[in-house]
């Protein structure tokens, strides 16, 4: 799945704040966006018990101990923190709202549900919604499919990049979800102007070939070669690729195999 893990530019009209001084701001107090080393986070078991402890602690101090301990519930699981997490959805800094995203999307609760979906719907702040955006991938009993479309379709590019992702989750859960989540994600393949967006659709398709009805696979498959052949962005069409050689299907890897005898493709 493509992704540097960095905001994309965003006008200051998007953005409560001007984009800018935000990074500033996200670099001094958490030295970088968390959702950067979520998925590299390999915690020690001897180390962990005493981090969450000392994270408790520090969710109960003034901003910068709660900063701190936000940061180390990005990276580690303990359901004592969720009271804590909660009420930070609502903090009036968007550093804080944020971070508190990224740790409840680490600490899956239903009681975090509403407002995140709230949040994803009218926080002002386009990193905020960022990182609701993956958090919900991590809710994938919850309602979230629709809310998560709706941001595929209409949110700023940062926030479009990580709910296509969170929709290979999110419709990963029966042919019910996965139906109009696929049709999405085929629009936003097609359409959208962002060659991240473009890609991460194309990843998450992949993902949700083997819960789709066989008229909708056959689709993903003729729209993923038309990517793979057409798309003006390379990194696209090498995603668009990738995702049709991982579905190991041998009539695709047929089709692919004599696109490069015909020198289409290398």
């Amino acid at each position: 799945m493509p992704d540097d893990g960095l905001p994309f530019p965003e006008t200051t009209h998007e953005l409560a704040l001007d984009p800018e001084v935000l990074a500033r701001e996200l670099a001094q107090e958490l030295l970088g966006d968390p959702l950067d080393e979520i998925d590299s986070a390999t915690p020690s078991s001897s180390d962990v018990a005493a981090e969450c402890d000392l994270g408790i602690t520090l969710l109960k101090g003034g901003r910068e101990e709660r900063l701190q301990g936000l940061r180390i519930f990005c990276e580690h699981r303990d359901p004592r923190a969720i009271p804590l997490l909660l009420p930070l959805l609502e903090a009036g800094c968007p550093i804080v709202r944020m971070s508190a995203v990224y740790a409840l999307g680490r600490n899956p609760s239903p009681l975090a549900v509403e407002p995140l979906l709230g949040l994803l719907a009218a926080d002002d702040n386009g990193y905020v919604r960022k990182a609701v955006a993956w958090s919900l991938g991590n809710y994938p009993d919850a309602p979230v499919l629709n809310p998560l479309m709706r941001a595929l379709e209409v949110d700023i590019a940062a926030v479009r990049l990580w709910a296509a992702s969170s929709l290979a989750d999110a419709g990963a859960t029966g042919m019910a979800k996965a139906d109009p989540a696929a049709a999405q994600l085929l629009l936003s393949l097609r359409i959208d102007s962002e060659p991240a967006v473009r890609s991460n659709s194309a990843w998450s398709l992949g993902r949700l070939y083997s819960d789709l009805v066989a008229p909708r696979q056959q689709e993903v498959v003729e729209i993923l070669l038309h990517t793979m052949l057409q798309d003006a962005d390379p990194g696209v069409r090498d995603e668009a690729r990738l995702a049709l050689e991982q579905l190991e299907q041998p009539e695709v890897l047929e089709r692919l195999q004599t696109l490069v005898d015909e020198g289409l493709i290398s």
